[in-house]
C-alpha cells in the first residue's frame, strides 16, 4: 500500500504533473481517509494538489471514495438540504445560522455540518449553539421543518484529521473541496455549495453532472455558502446533474443592509438571527432569494424521484 506512486504523478509542479484517473483518485483518497498512508506522504499529497489543481474526474474519484465511508444520516421525509461550513465570518456576520433557519420554518429538514479549520473566524456551529439549537453527536434522521448540526469528526474520523492538516501547513487540501460537495445523506438531498475562485466553477459544474448531483452553486461569502447579503450572485442549479442556470448575476453592491451588525461575535450574530426569525429585522433580500432557489430545487427534487 502507499500513495507514493501518486504523488509521483501529482508532485511534478503545476506544468509538470499528470492528472490522476478516477478510479486512481478514490484509491489515493481512501487510503488517506483509512489512515493507511504517513504524515509525510499526507503533506506531500495535500501541497502537490495545491500546486496541481483538481480535475473534475480527481474531484469525483475522491468524493467516491468519501462517500462510501461517510456515516450517513437516515433518509428524511422531504430532502435534506446540506449545508457544509467550514470557513466562518472574517468581515462580516456568518449568516449560514439564519439561512437554515429560514430553510427549517419553511418545512425543510436542514443539517449543517463543519469544524474548525482556521483559527480567528466565527463558526456558524458556535452561532447555532447561541441560539439553543444543540450539535448532535452522532448521525439520525432530522425532522421536517428542523435545523441539526454535526462536527465532521462524527461523519469520518479521517476526513476531519485531512482538514486538520490546514493548521499545520496553513493551505486548503481536496479535503475542503469535497466536505462543501458531499452529501452525507442516505437519501435525497440538496447540496447547497459555493465557489470563491472562477476557475473552480467548470471544475464544479462537470462534478455535478458526472456525479448526478442536486446542488446549488453560487459564489460565496467568505467561503460560507449564505450569501452575501449586500449583492444577488449568479445562481446555477442542478437537479441529478442536469444543469439549469436559476438566476444571472444583478449589479451593483448595497452599501448597507438594513438592520445587519457591523460585529460579528457570536453573540451579536445569534441576537442578529433571533430578531430577523421573529420579524424584528428585514430579512436581506439577497438571502431571501437564496431561500426561494433552494426550495425550487427541493421541489424539483420531489418531482424527479416520484413515481
Amino acid at each position: 500500500m502507499g500513495i507514493s506512486q501518486y504523488i509521483k504523478e501529482i508532485g511534478r509542479g503545476a506544468r509538470g504533473a499528470k492528472p490522476l484517473t478516477r478510479e486512481q483518485a478514490t484509491d489515493l483518497f481512501g487510503q488517506v481517509l483509512d489512515g493507511q498512508v504517513s504524515d509525510l506522504e499526507i503533506g506531500a499529497f495535500c501541497l502537490a494538489m495545491r500546486i496541481k489543481g483538481e480535475t473534475s474526474e480527481e474531484m469525483c474519484g475522491f468524493l467516491d471514495a468519501t462517500h462510501q465511508r461517510l456515516a450517513l444520516l437516515p433518509a428524511t421525509d422531504r430532502p435534506l438540504i446540506v449545508l457544509p461550513s467550514y470557513n466562518g465570518a472574517r468581515k462580516l456576520p456568518v449568516l449560514t445560522p439564519l439561512l437554515a433557519l429560514l430553510l427549517a420554518r419553511e418545512g425543510l429538514p436542514v443539517l449543517l455540518h463543519g469544524m474548525r479549520t482556521e483559527a480567528r473566524r466565527i463558526l456558524a456551529s458556535d452561532v447555532l449553539l447561541a441560539l439553543d439549537i444543540p450539535a448532535l453527536k452522532a448521525p439520525e434522521k432530522i425532522a421536517n421543518g428542523t435545523v441539526r448540526h454535526i462536527h465532521t469528526q462524527h461523519l469520518h474520523a479521517g476526513l476531519a484529521r485531512l482538514l486538520s492538516v490546514r493548521e499545520v501547513v496553513g493551505l486548503r487540501n481536496p479535503g475542503h473541496s469535497v466536505v462543501k460537495l458531499m452529501s452525507p445523506c442516505a437519501g435525497p438531498s440538496v447540496v447547497v455549495t459555493a465557489y470563491t475562485h472562477p476557475e473552480y466553477f467548470e471544475m464544479l459544474q462537470t462534478t455535478f453532472g458526472t456525479l448526478g448531483m442536486t446542488a446549488l452553486l453560487s459564489r460565496g461569502l467568505e467561503g460560507e455558502v449564505a450569501t452575501d447579503p449586500r449583492r444577488t450572485p449568479r445562481y446555477d442549479g442542478f437537479v441529478r446533474g442536469v444543469h439549469q442556470v436559476l438566476e444571472s448575476q444583478q449589479p451593483g453592491t448595497a452599501s448597507e443592509v438594513p438592520g445587519l451588525p457591523a460585529e460579528i461575535d457570536v453573540a451579536t450574530t445569534a441576537a442578529y438571527t433571533r430578531c430577523v426569525m421573529a420579524g424584528e429585522l428585514p430579512i436581506p433580500p439577497a438571502i431571501k432569494r437564496q431561500v426561494e432557489h433552494i426550495l425550487r430545487l427541493a421541489d424539483q427534487t420531489v418531482s424527479e424521484t416520484s413515481p
